[in-house]
């Protein structure tokens, strides 16, 4: 079976080392007035979350896969073995309200704190964890838009764990273009709304831990226009609140079937058939979609944990197996009185643990930094300050999405490798890890959506302001560390890498304003623009990493080895990941002309696209 240990050593580096966190959060009145989050309480907050994920979670990750969920003939779902009891004691120590407004319940814990519990949740169990993780998307929407009377009913069951939620989007017929979803609501004149259609693909759709399950689903009201434009977004319990809120009469709304997946096999994935059910209108008509971004962005970032936390705990019981596992003799020889040498001594083993070790590290860092400018932008007195963290987590949230994502991915398949053939059996779980870890490229938006979204909406739509934003602070970085004894190189390599960043920006821009087939062009970079902006991010992070722990290393603090650590994987980073960029950035400006084949190379009779 698996292990896996928080890594909370690296956790509390980040938040009070590289971030200083306690003192930007002492800055941020918080719902309970003036009060914050020390370091000390903070501290003893992950320590527990550790604690819970460790002994609770883990080892229920294996039997969720092993056994699934199960649909019965009446449409209720049964989790496996175990998940129920442990959400029970996941609600009752009170980690479903961690973040949570005071008023409806919650702990006031700042985001930063429910950030890590989210990435602990994520690696000890993925499936499980989505359960209270959709809810908690379902708490941010309705919190945000949400009138007085749905809040008061509904937040306080949420932000408990009494009633889960969902989000309710995709539709057999439409994936990523919502603008043709054929699900209706009709105004009954009462306050309510019939909500009828088909939902697919629904996270925690329907299952036993909770006693309700709250759905926001995105509708078209008779007489909306057509596209975007014309959805609506509704509240719809799977029963009915009596007037006391317990749960009542069974609404119409009932779990049609469950996906057979390739992973994430304890989290019930729904179809959901809406047949006249009683919902109520969240926030404004035919805002719907600029209402579910709330929980889609939220979502988004989680989905970038899953990556995060995936690679780590497949990066961690691949370290583990590379120390015990002898194979080949090592020159000069590490273990002569054993037949072979641990495969850890091994330059290719060790290029895929550093690889694992530099991507989630770096990832961990910038998770940790949005959540910290998502505290600044809800908090922060000073109303520029807030604006200049919202710009930040809008400009970099497809990136963690997607960056994090892929790394995490490519990191439980290298970890895979390290097992050799052990990595293709279930009993070491590492097939599991790659199973579980794919999902994250495709749902929440494709990561190939997130890169359209970065490029297309995120930067050229704004004209570049918020990259502009973001160059600054790495230029201020970059002249700052200019010379620098020890992170000198890596400051030179980033500020390179972030012009050319700015310039490649600039010819993909003069290209998607050149006709017809501008658009053509965006697309065609996107995906590797991403990846190249990626990098630019991670390159500062290391950087910033490296300078720290350089600075405790001359200080004579680093008996443990850990800050030796980040110095030499931030010289692995820039020396053998890195340098990607170069790659990047030639397929970035060789643009859309590779792509325009002639459609008889797919085996098309007639051309689909013309001059």
């Amino acid at each position: 079976m698996p292990s896996y240990k928080a890594p909370l050593r690296d956790i509390k580096f980040l938040m009070n080392e590289l971030l200083d966190a306690p003192a930007e959060l002492g800055k941020i009145p918080y719902y309970t007035g003036n009060e914050t989050a020390d370091a000390d309480l903070m501290g003893q907050v992950l320590d527990e979350a550790a604690r819970f994920v460790e002994t609770e979670l883990v080892p229920l990750n294996a039997v969720g896969d092993r056994e699934g969920c199960v649909r019965h003939d009446d449409g209720e779902v049964t989790t496996p073995t175990g998940f129920k009891a442990a959400y029970k004691k996941y609600r009752e120590a009170g980690w479903t309200a961690l973040d949570a407004d005071p008023n409806y319940g919650g702990q006031g814990m700042p985001h930063l704190v429910s950030n890590v519990l989210v990435e602990l949740l994520n690696s000890a169990n993925v499936a499980w964890s989505m359960y209270p993780g959709l809810s908690h998307g379902a708490y941010s929407a309705l919190h945000a838009v949400g009138s007085d009377e749905l809040k008061d009913l509904y937040l306080p069951k949420l932000v408990s764990g009494e009633w889960t939620g969902t989000m309710c989007l995709t539709e057999p017929h439409a994936g990523t273009d919502l603008g043709i979803i054929r699900t209706k609501a009709k105004d009954n004149g009462d306050g309510t709304y019939a909500v009828s259609g088909t939902k697919i693909f629904i996270s925690a759709g329907e299952h036993d831990m909770a006693e309700n399950i709250v759905h926001l689903v995105l509708a078209r009201l008779e007489g909306s226009p057509e596209g975007t434009k014309g959805i609506s977004l509704f509240l719809v319990p799977k029963y009915l609140p009596t007037a006391d809120g317990k749960p009542g009469e069974r609404n119409g709304v009932v779990c049609g079937s469950l996906e057979h997946k390739m992973g994430i096999n304890g989290n019930a994935t729904a179809l959901l058939n809406f047949d006249g059910a009683t919902g109520y209108l969240v926030g404004e008509v035919n805002k719907g979609m600029n209402h579910m971004f709330i929980m889609m962005n939220a979502a988004r970032l989680g989905t970038g944990l899953q990556g995060l936390g995936l690679g780590e705990v497949a990066y961690q019981n691949a370290l583990a197996y590379a120390k015990d596992r002898l194979q080949m003799r090592h020159t000069p020889r590490v273990n002569p009185s054993e037949s072979a040498d641990p495969i850890i001594v091994h330059p290719d083993v060790r290029r895929m643990l550093l690889t694992g070790k530099a991507y989630t590290e770096a990832g961990r860092a910038m998770a940790m930094w949005l959540a910290l400018s998502i505290d600044i932008e809800h908090h922060h007195p000073d109303e520029a300050k807030r604006k200049e963290a919202g710009d930040l987590v809008a400009l970099l949230t497809p990136i963690a999405k997607a960056f994090m994502t892929d790394n995490g991915f490519n990191i439980a398949v290298q970890s895979q490798q390290v097992f050799g053939g052990h990595g293709y059996i279930k009993e070491w779980g590492m097939e599991q890890f790659v199973r579980d870890a794919r999902i994250s490229q495709i749902y929440e938006g494709t990561n190939g959506i997130q890169s359209l979204d970065l490029l297309g909406r995120k930067v050229l739509m704004d004209g570049g302001k918020k990259l502009q934003k973001l160059a600054a602070t790495l230029q201020e970085f970059v002249e700052e560390h200019e010379g620098d004894e020890h992170i000198g190189e890596y400051v030179t390599q980033l500020g390179k890498a972030a012009q050319q960043l700015g310039s490649l920006t600039m010819v993909i821009g003069q290209k998607a304003m050149n006709g017809e087939g501008g658009a053509d062009e965006v697309n065609a970079a996107a995906v590797d623009y991403l990846r190249f902006f990626g990098h630019v991010v991670y390159g500062y992070l290391w950087a910033r990493m490296a300078k720290v722990a350089q600075d405790k290393i001359d200080a004579g603090q680093d008996k443990d080895g850990f800050y030796l650590g980040k110095v030499q994987t931030a010289r692995f980073y820039f020396t053998k990941l890195f340098p990607e960029i170069k790659t990047l950035a030639a397929t970035i400006k060789a643009g859309n002309g590779p792509l325009a084949v002639d459609d008889r190379v797919f085996g098309l009779e007639q051309p689909l696209v013309t001059a």
